[in-house]
């Protein structure tokens, strides 16, 4: 059961672990900006979990057919991310290496780049990216927490320290304190 999350803390080369680096600096960053630092460890979490569900049922059925690679590293929650952005965005193109491209083309071309990084579980991406996508289009309104519950998350433990943090930037969960922090 632990191994539901912990994959996205095991690299097994460089490679991957520059990639999920870069992975981390550039999608989850901008996804944190969005959200708030408490709602998006909580999103973390809960995609990193439920990409490996999803991941386990697909690859029960995926397997007999082909080999599939274990999901390794950040990517799949990385994935989940960026297509929670894309789905939300209300920009409706992207210029994606110069050709304006859908903008909820992008993780699938993205997807394709991915699949030349060594050790990348494609299949474990594409869960990401599908549970991205149902998280983004509102299937998993359940599992959302509110924004009154993301700013008391902000007055909790483990956030006021990192609040406290030096050269650490906290972003606050509510809306409102979210705009106030930027300008």
């Amino acid at each position: 059961v632990h191994r539901l999350l912990t994959y996205v803390f095991s690299y097994d080369d460089v490679i991957s672990l520059s990639c999920g680096a870069v992975l981390v600096w550039y999608f989850a960053g901008s996804f944190e900006k969005n959200v708030g630092t408490a709602k998006h460890c909580f999103l973390t979490v809960l995609f990193a979990v439920l990409s490996a569900l999803l991941y386990l049922l697909l690859a029960a059925v995926v397997s007999r057919v082909v080999e599939v690679e274990d999901p390794r590293g950040f990517m799949p929650v990385a994935f989940a991310m960026l297509a929670v952005s894309t789905t939300r965005s209300r920009m409706r193109r992207a210029l994606l290496l110069g050709v304006r491209v859908p903008v909820v083309l992008v993780p699938w071309f993205l997807l394709c780049v991915a699949w030349f990084i060594p050790r990348s579980s494609l299949l474990g991406n594409i869960c990401g990216l599908l549970v991205g996508e149902a998280y983004g289009l509102g299937y998993c309104f359940c599992l959302d927490i509110p924004e009154s519950v993301s700013s008391k998350l902000d007055r909790l433990f483990p956030f006021t320290l990192l609040k406290r943090v030096p050269g650490l930037r906290y972003i606050p969960g509510a809306s409102a304190e979210r705009r106030a922090s930027e300008s």
